[in-house]
């Protein structure tokens, strides 16, 4: 099948996509008394995106989404918190990084490593997007 290029229209080039891989964290996440009474492994990714212009025009770090604070965030919720489900800390860990202003949209897989006997992991993914101001 042949590949067609892409039209320059079709990309922003203003936009920056941060990607946090593979953050590895402990925390009490699952319904199993074994599971509530000791921490497990779980594994953060997240794919971030924001207008990045004036970061890239000016090269001052106040004009760019800081990735350290929120990864400081992220951690500090993770592992101060306790969690039945997979799906609700994929949520709360997602509006956490939404509350930053500057992002646009975001995305948060997080996986449980050895959550099923025959699998490597289980994981759950949703995302974000931002309402476009209007004026």
């Amino acid at each position: 099948m042949p590949m067609h290029a892409i039209d320059d229209q079709h990309f922003d080039h203003d936009l920056a996509t941060i990607r946090i891989k593979n953050l590895r964290l402990r925390t009490y996440i699952g319904i199993k008394e074994e599971e509530i009474q000791n921490r497990q492994d779980v594994v953060i990714n997240a794919v971030i995106r924001y207008r990045a212009d004036k970061a890239v025009a000016f090269n001052h770090i106040e004009q760019a989404l800081n990735y350290r604070t929120i990864t400081k965030e992220v951690i500090a919720h993770v592992e101060e918190n306790r969690f039945l489900l997979l799906e609700r800390m994929t949520r709360e860990v997602l509006d956490l990084i939404m509350s930053h202003e500057q992002v646009l949209t975001a995305q948060v897989e997080i996986d449980k490593p050895h959550a099923l006997r025959f699998a490597d992991s289980v994981s759950i993914t949703l995302s974000a997007t931002r309402e476009p101001r209007r004026g």
